[in-house]
């Protein structure tokens, strides 16, 4: 009977491990360094939290590249610091919630790229106005010609703010249900 559970146990973590390594994958998509992805996986699946010491003897991985990637995960509030009696030091676990998940790591984003482009755009304008005004008509037509880009990308970037603010505020899931 031991030789089944030891067995079964094995295909479980086999089976663990192949979905931590598809999140990974996953997660490199977004720009998101495959380790930190498995180290998501293995702290979203384990039952118990981890220390930095435990996480690092599941990766292979030094202590620094393991607390550097646990930070970043903190950051994007993937995992949290917990506290566990007895114990004195950091323990970690992964956010199980994928929709929080969503909101944590997209929205940032968003809002940053809406702000990087909005500030450029503002000092832009003004300028592009004069150049417009300019009795180069070669510059004259390309500064209209860029004004007229800006006005399109103001839209896009408009549109981008309001879907940060229903995916933050959950709006959104009234019109895209969570299941």
């Amino acid at each position: 009977m031991s030789e089944i559970n030891e067995s079964q146990k094995e295909e479980l973590e086999q089976i663990r491990s192949e979905l931590s390594v598809a999140m990974a994958k996953t997660m490199d998509l977004y720009g998101v360094p495959p380790s930190i992805g498995r180290l998501y996986g293995i702290l979203y699946f384990n039952e118990e939290p981890l220390t930095l010491d435990e996480l690092r003897d599941y990766m292979g991985m030094s202590k620094t590249s393991m607390s550097t990637g646990v930070r970043r995960l903190e950051k994007n509030k993937m995992v949290k610091k917990v506290w566990k009696k007895g114990v004195r030091k950091h323990l970690y676990e992964g956010e199980t919630d994928f929709f929080n998940n969503f909101v944590n790591f997209f929205v940032p984003m968003w809002r940053r790229e809406y702000e990087v482009n909005m500030d450029v755009i503002k000092d832009a304008e003004p300028k592009l106005r004069e150049l417009a005004k300019s009795e180069d008509q070669e510059v004259s037509y390309k500064a209209q010609k860029d004004l007229e880009k800006i006005e399109h990308s103001k839209k896009y970037y408009s549109w981008l703010e309001k879907i940060a603010d229903s995916v933050e505020s959950g709006e959104i899931y009234d019109f895209i249900p969570k299941e």
